[in-house]
């Protein structure tokens, strides 16, 4: 497996794979690797002749008073994460390599992006969306993987690709838990102890608006309610949002008809977390 910085390297060593005749896999990542990123990566691997991962703290979807600088950063880990799943190359460019000092350039949308983490992050999809066609674009990738725990970032992504006509499959795939459910995420590594324990109220209170939904209610305000009422019981939480929408627009619903998705994100002391799930 290689590691490699510039753009050029990349397009050369897709060439030679795509002159042999092989597929390849791309799996955009921010870095800090864990067991969601490598199932991902597995899945990768799995499909593809060639996998590449791409490890970027991309600057341009934090916002002002956002963790840009203390995002955490692991490179010798990240890298042994992505030999032992059997990724063949690591895409890991400076900031200055993907953007260029007068780059003035983005890709934006109209819809999808309002809602859920857009309503407090106006400028976060906007730089995923430019980073990741950025991304397509140098890998030219047959597939590419995404995590479901990001599941506003997933719809957004595959709406993306359809408006744009990138030739690339979008392959979205299972949120991974800790052992008593907390969802994977990177950031979990900025909870102390307390914090820790009382994260657990995001799947708990996702998992009895899921028993309400499994035992037949359609009402999504009863459910967001209970939801809610729920996470209010934790001291340490702070909900940023609860919401219920249809999974292909993400707009809000009253009834839970058709493939709906439930999401959450709250803050447990300073952190901010997400959750969710897919009920078809």
């Amino acid at each position: 497996m290689n590691i490699v910085n510039t753009i050029q390297e990349v397009r050369e060593q897709v060439k030679k794979w795509r002159m042999e005749g092989l597929t390849v896999g791309l799996v955009p990542t921010m870095g800090y690797l864990h067991e969601g990123h490598k199932s991902l990566i597995d899945r990768a691997v799995a499909e593809n002749d060639r996998v590449v991962v791409s490890v970027f703290v991309n600057p341009m979807q934090f916002g002002p008073s956002e963790d840009l600088e203390s995002y955490p950063r692991d490179m010798d880990r990240d890298a042994a994460l992505c030999e032992d799943a059997g990724a063949s190359l690591i895409f890991h460019p400076e900031p200055s390599e993907m953007y260029h000092d007068d780059f003035s350039s983005f890709v934006d949308m109209n819809t999808l992006t309002g809602g859920l983490c857009g309503k407090t992050r106006p400028i976060h999809f906007r730089g995923v969306c430019t980073v990741v066609a950025k991304l397509f674009h140098i890998v030219t990738p047959d597939k590419a993987y995404f995590g479901q725990k990001d599941a506003q970032q997933l719809a957004v992504i595959r709406h993306m690709v359809s408006d744009l006509d990138f030739g690339v499959e979008i392959v979205g795939c299972p949120i991974i838990r800790e052992e008593d459910g907390l969802a994977k995420s990177s950031r979990n590594t900025y909870l102390n102890p307390q914090e820790r324990q009382a994260a657990l109220v995001l799947s708990r209170s996702l998992k009895l608006g899921k028993q309400m939904m499994d035992s037949g209610e359609k009402d999504t305000k009863a459910v967001i309610s209970a939801i809610r009422s729920e996470i209010e019981k934790e001291p340490l939480a702070k909900i940023d949002y609860v919401e219920i929408v249809d999974w292909n627009t993400l707009e809000p619903v009253e009834t839970v008809e058709g493939p709906v998705l439930t999401a959450i994100a709250v803050y447990i002391g300073k952190t901010r977390l997400i959750d969710n799930f897919i009920k078809q």
